[in-house]
């Protein structure tokens, strides 16, 4: 597990310096706000309302996709090191992991789906956006979030326990924000909701060994196209099953 990440770097300014400093203490408070978007996305626009799947997926991505810009703006001190960290790593665990999430999917019974256009299309917005989607809200950003909430002091000065420790710490936030937003459907209030609980342990292993942001979306787009190709009218990925006009 690498033992520098999202370390502020020495700020040759004063006002720098401050916020660097301030900006662990604020990674609780934007975890608090992800978990709230992550259970108010489905809940209000799959529970409480009716609307086409793939305008909630566009709804649901542009939200993500906002927040996750927000927190790099204004709670990461060098969101460009943030991105570009151990990129080669995790892009390679990414496409391994993308193998497992794959057979995970090819594991439900096989549907028919679209052809053509309809199909190519479902493909780039249920499978790719959704997907990548999916694996900011539910993997980087809780991992990478509770990683920087420790960056007052790099984690190559802490011990192995204590960076272990952290690691787990990350994976327990990024299961609470699996379990939180799938609670927002309605039909994985009950033991459904272990099925996302298992595969977030697979689709996040990428992201949590190399502190990368590319290997879990990685991974959650492998799930989502192979769930489009092989599952199309699954009833276990790409929600939401109920209450969504097709």
């Amino acid at each position: 597990m690498p033992t520098a990440i999202l370390e502020p770097p020495h700020a040759k300014r004063r006002g720098a310096t401050a916020r660097a400093t301030d900006r662990p203490h604020d990674q609780w408070e934007w975890l608090l706000a992800g978990l709230a978007l992550a259970f108010a996305l489905p809940y209000l626009l799959t529970d409480l309302v009716t609307i086409n799947r793939d305008l909630y997926y566009g709804i649901y991505a542009l939200s993500v996709f906002g927040f996750f810009a927000l927190w790099l703006r204004f709670a990461v001190e060098t969101p460009r090191a943030l991105l570009t960290r151990n990129w080669r790593w995790g892009a390679l665990l990414g496409v391994v992991f993308a193998g497992a999430t794959a057979a995970i999917a090819l594991t439900e019974t096989a549907t028919v789906h679209p052809h053509g256009w309809r199909f190519a299309g479902a493909i780039v917005w249920r499978g790719v956006v959704y997907g990548a989607a999916d694996g900011i809200l539910l993997s980087v950003f809780p991992i990478l979030a509770v990683v920087a909430a420790f960056s007052a002091r790099p984690l190559r000065e802490r011990s192995k326990r204590a960076v272990v420790g952290i690691g787990a710490l990350a994976l327990v936030v990024s299961l609470l924000f699996t379990a939180v937003y799938h609670l927002g459907y309605p039909d994985f209030r009950g033991e459904k909701v272990r099925k996302p609980l298992i595969g977030d342990v697979v689709w996040s292993a990428p992201t949590l060994a190399t502190f990368s942001p590319i290997g879990a979306p990685l991974a959650h787009i492998s799930l989502h196209v192979s769930a489009v190709v092989h599952a199309y009218n699954t009833d276990t990925f790409l929600p939401p099953h109920t209450n969504a006009t097709p």
